[in-house]
């Protein structure tokens, strides 16, 4: 299992994001030159993951983006829920699913029931990871 790009890159933004928490705000082309991705495909991000609540936006001058809440407060399944939608590892355990591609096996599947357990473990361990431990340099954590 892999994240896709666009998660990995909204948690490489979020981790930038979060080292200014406290500071002044900072700009999607701020974000685009500390994280050295695409600056297009920082300002996608950054309207996700305000969509999502994860970060606000001010306008004007001295405007910018900021965490919406205490980078303790954000887990690393919120920013992947963000940009992925719900963690879900197979198709057919999505409560919701309008994607018009049923499973051969649906209808005699014995392990279909069990994927929810799956879902909820795998979202625990990733919303067990706060982005202040994502945010901080690898020698900070011991």
């Amino acid at each position: 299992m892999r994240l896709s790009s666009m998660a990995d890159y909204a948690v490489v933004t979020m981790s930038a994001a979060a080292r200014h928490c406290g500071h002044a705000r900072v700009n999607a082309l701020q974000l685009a030159e500390e994280t050295g991705l695409p600056a297009p495909t920082v300002q996608k991000l950054v309207s996700k993951l305000s969509a999502a609540g994860l970060l606000k936006s001010v306008r004007g001058a001295g405007g910018g983006f900021k965490l919406a809440r205490p980078a303790a407060a954000i887990s690393l399944a919120d920013i992947v829920e963000a940009v992925e939608g719900p963690i879900s590892l197979v198709a057919c355990s999505e409560s919701d699913r309008h994607d018009g591609h049923a499973c051969t096996l649906e209808a005699c599947c014995s392990v279909r029931p069990h994927w929810p357990a799956v879902n909820a473990a795998l979202r625990g361990a990733l919303a067990g990871v706060p982005l202040t431990q994502l945010s901080q340099p690898l020698g900070a954590l011991a």
